[in-house]
């Protein structure tokens, strides 16, 4: 049986999220919203998607006109933050970025 990742303190999740410009946290979870065409969001979605079933860790994903959200917590743990959270933001970032797309806060 593979052992459950430790819930992070409030503290530590405060020093993760300032190593991860664009993400922010809503209560339990970790937030982003990237800008992009309708299918090229679709496509990262697709990405995401691989990304999530190799490290078995799955964002929730929201995509709507030119705009993909993420919403990253630990289900396995009761809806808590672990450093999980935050190594699928870093992985989510470079296949964003890959993918050209930008933070919507930047096309605002």
């Amino acid at each position: 049986m593979t052992e459950l990742p430790t819930p992070l303190t409030d503290s530590e999740i405060a020093v993760r999220l300032e190593a991860l410009p664009g993400w922010a946290r809503d209560g339990d979870e970790i937030t982003r919203t990237f800008a992009h065409t309708y299918h090229e969001c679709v496509h990262l979605a697709v990405y995401v998607a691989a990304k999530a079933r190799e490290v078995g860790h799955h964002p929730d994903m929201l995509i709507t006109w030119q705009r993909i959200e993420f919403r990253i917590t630990t289900h396995d743990v009761g809806r808590k933050l672990t450093a999980l959270d935050f190594e699928l933001a870093r992985d989510i970032d470079r296949i964003a970025e890959a993918a050209g797309a930008t933070s919507a806060d930047e096309t605002r």
